[in-house]
């Protein structure tokens, strides 16, 4: 049996121009109302907010997750409220207090429920289990607080050095099409930074593991 892996999503941007759209009371799109009303997925509210990057962070973390037994295969770091899974309904007033808590490990409005659920999550996924971090590796303001609590267990896409975040939604939504996971290696020690990589070239289709 495969151990535990799960996928923690970097936040949308609560505040930007398209979150401003969906929040707007005029709006009538039924994932405006449904926000309005009893409330909207988290995951496609981020996604509607964001575009391409959030869309290949969701997808992906959903073709590949494998979450501990009754846990989200992707967490989306929430400012304010710590790890919610992406199915977590969400209303306005939720969306308006994310954004007004910076993302900084150095404010406890963000600090402390990210540290609740960060060892809510270690004990959940075991000494086994891994979560892979779907986001800019380069952000100490939330990386190294989940560094802090779940070591080497903490991983990330190769493959993310020195894209953007357009090559980076990409690349994901490429290798959920093909049917092929990334490669993965410890985020603790890693190299942050580096030269940008040549353009995407198509993946190859292969079988996904059975185990």
């Amino acid at each position: 049996m495969l151990s535990p892996r799960v996928f923690l999503l970097s936040p949308a941007r609560a505040g930007g121009e398209r979150m401003g759209l969906i929040l707007s009371p005029a709006a009538r799109f039924p994932l405006a109302r449904a926000l309005h009303g009893p409330g909207a997925p988290l995951g496609e509210v981020f996604r509607f907010a964001s575009g391409l990057y959030f869309r290949g962070k969701l997808a992906y973390a959903r073709a590949f997750g494998r979450p501990p037994s009754g846990a989200s295969a992707a967490l989306v770091i929430a400012p304010g409220a710590g790890l919610l899974g992406v199915e977590t309904l969400v209303r306005g007033d939720d969306l308006r207090a994310f954004a007004a808590v910076p993302v900084d490990a150095a404010d406890p409005r963000f600090r402390a429920p990210l540290d609740r659920d960060l060892a809510a999550l270690a004990g959940a996924l075991g000494p086994a289990g891994q979560a892979v971090l779907l986001g800019s590796i380069a952000a100490p303001k939330y990386v190294d607080p989940i560094l802090s609590v779940l070591g080497e267990r903490l991983l990330f896409p190769a493959e993310f050095v020195g894209r953007g975040d357009m090559s980076r939604g990409a690349l994901l939504l490429r290798a959920v099409e093909a049917g092929v996971e990334l490669r993965y290696l410890p985020l603790s020690g890693a190299r942050r930074h580096g030269a940008r990589p040549p353009r995407l070239a198509c993946l190859a289709r292969r079988e996904p593991s059975r185990g």
